[in-house]
């Protein structure tokens, strides 16, 4: 029984691994795109000042990201996409996925 518990775990782990980094915990440090043309969505450092969240992801096409965010005022800030139904705004460039850990789209903006 211990053998297939730890079995298990490492097969968790290892699946783990393969998932898109998409909470805080698993962000990837924001980085400018690597390819030509391609703007990353993060917030300007003004925008950024009224995020309570401060964290980034790699979405399926290679570009970072802002993850979903708090603002401190409660208000859209610039540059996102949607606000998701716990209340986050996304900064999320396609509606594919958008919101997916945070209750779905609660409106798009």
């Amino acid at each position: 029984m211990a053998g297939m518990k730890a079995s298990l775990a490492a097969l968790f782990v290892a699946t783990l691994s393969l998932c898109p980094a998409v909470h805080a915990k698993d962000a990837v440090p924001a980085s400018p795109s690597a390819s030509a043309g391609v703007v990353s969505s993060r917030p300007t450092s003004s925008t950024e000042s009224q995020l309570v969240e401060h964290t980034t992801y790699r979405n399926r096409y290679g570009v970072t990201v802002h993850s979903p965010a708090h603002t401190i005022s409660g208000a859209a800030p610039a540059g996102a996409s949607a606000q998701c139904r716990d209340g986050t705004y996304s900064f999320s460039q396609h509606r594919s996925g958008t919101c997916s850990h945070h209750g779905g789209v609660g409106s798009w903006l």
